[in-house]
């Protein structure tokens, strides 16, 4: 990599292309599946989760850095392409700059070919220009700025889909608290003024919670699930139980420092912004992501009520349910071209 590249940055790199890979030239697949006793199923692609997941294990990128949670953003923005929402509208986006509205990708797209190439240029280049582009993304709640983690949006529909994620990999006893109170508090903030917004929430969670404090793993999966059931809470949760070996382990944060809740408004501190990814040798980057360190996810140890396939359902068919039917018309194909089979 790069000479005084960020972790951030380094991750932004070997995400890009995993997502790539499994998207080639754009092309996603079809999520939906005929389920059992007639039902529409969706079939997260787990084996591209997977490899996300590897990332921050490989970089030894610990908490403070951001990069372990943003893997799962990273795949819950694929899975909602895979859906058929369009990538301008879901952030964070598959390429630089992560935030860029819908409106002005158009405008970029109209412009002549010469004006066009400079100003894709400078979009490129920065990761942030403030009222313009941005690394992550801020809406406004019923009282404050709160900082959502997977977003769609356009200035004609408002905020269609928000959804928080939260990750987990040790130290659980003395975190976990923290987590479920600030997703409380998310939720509650953001449904006011957004209810027709579907509301999710995602939490990443190291499987060796199950033999090492059994009891903190049942309260949290109690939690979680009536997170989900709530009428000012979220309108679905899910829970990602990662399992990898002792040797790729993060670091121990020991107890995380709570997660921003307010923010002010304004452009984002220079100390937030993020690096843009440099180009590597595409047979380095192979090289990496072939060996990277192995994460699996435990289905069969999910509760039912948690599970990533019946939280991206739901949160897919509130936005489809809540919007007219000439809207995410490739959405809505998708999905109907399994629902009569």
């Amino acid at each position: 990599m790069a000479a005084k590249l960020s972790t951030k940055a380094e991750a932004w790199v070997l995400f890009d292309h995993i997502v790539s890979r499994a998207a080639p030239e754009g092309e996603h697949t079809n999520p939906w599946l005929p389920g059992p006793n007639g039902q529409l199923a969706f079939k997260p692609d787990y084996p591209t989760l997977e490899r996300l997941l590897g990332v921050p294990l490989h970089l030894n990128a610990g908490t403070q850095s951001g990069v372990p949670a943003l893997a799962l953003d990273v795949w819950i923005s694929y899975e909602l392409r895979r859906a058929g929402f369009d990538l301008d509208r879901v952030w964070p986006r598959p390429s630089n700059p992560r935030i860029l509205p819908a409106a002005v990708a158009a405008l970029i797209k109209s412009l002549p070919g010469s004006l066009r190439t400079q100003v894709t240029d400078r979009v490129l280049k920065k990761s942030s220009i403030p009222d313009v582009t941005s690394s992550s993304a801020a809406i406004l709640g019923k009282n404050y700025l709160k900082q959502v983690d997977v977003i769609m949006t356009d200035w004609t529909t408002g905020p269609e889909l928000l959804i928080s994620t939260k990750r987990m990999d040790s130290s659980y006893g003395k975190n976990a608290p923290n987590r479920i109170e600030e997703s409380y508090g998310d939720a509650k903030n953001l449904r006011l003024r957004h209810p027709l917004a579907a509301l999710g929430f995602a939490f990443g969670l190291r499987s060796d919670i199950l033999d090492k404090e059994p009891r903190t793993a049942d309260w949290l999966f109690d939690l979680l699930a009536k997170l989900g059931q709530e009428d000012d809470a979220y309108h679905a949760t899910c829970l990602v139980l990662m399992e990898y070996a002792d040797v790729a382990a993060l670091p121990d944060a020991a107890l995380d420092p709570p997660e921003e809740g307010i923010l002010e408004p304004g452009p984002e501190p220079e100390d937030e912004v993020e690096d843009v990814p440099v180009s590597v040798p595409e047979t380095t980057i192979d090289q990496i992501i072939e060996w990277l360190p192995k994460v699996t996810i435990l289905l069969d140890r999910t509760p039912a009520e948690l599970s990533p396939d019946r939280f991206l359902a739901a949160i897919v068919t509130r936005v489809l349910n809540a919007t007219p039917v000439n809207m995410h018309e490739e959405a809505r194909r998708r999905r109907a071209s399994h629902a009569s089979r």
